[in-house]
């Protein structure tokens, strides 16, 4: 399963990419995380259905010092190398 997560609120200059890149590593899914010039943080997200619904479901609360508004998510069948990176900012 891939997702692709666009994250709103006060999420940059709050540790959202290197938080996410953790939670990542720690759920075991591949992908990849950036900022965009609009404010937003997006990531690419995939592995088990399990484990990139658990992903969704942190980035919903983000890290301590992020506000998360909303999130949008879609399907996506982008390949994705393994390992979770971040990406540059577009």
């Amino acid at each position: 399963m891939t997702r692709r997560i666009r994250v709103h609120g006060h999420v940059q200059g709050v540790w959202f990419r290197d938080w996410t890149i953790g939670e990542a590593c720690k759920l075991g899914v591949d992908g990849w995380v950036r900022n965009r010039r609009d404010g937003t943080v997006e990531a690419l997200v995939a592995g088990e259905p399990d484990a990139v619904e658990a992903m969704v479901a942190r980035l919903r609360d983000g890290p301590p010092r992020a506000q998360v508004d909303r999130l949008e998510i879609e399907e996506s069948d982008e390949g994705v190398a393994s390992g979770f990176t971040r990406a540059a900012t577009a």
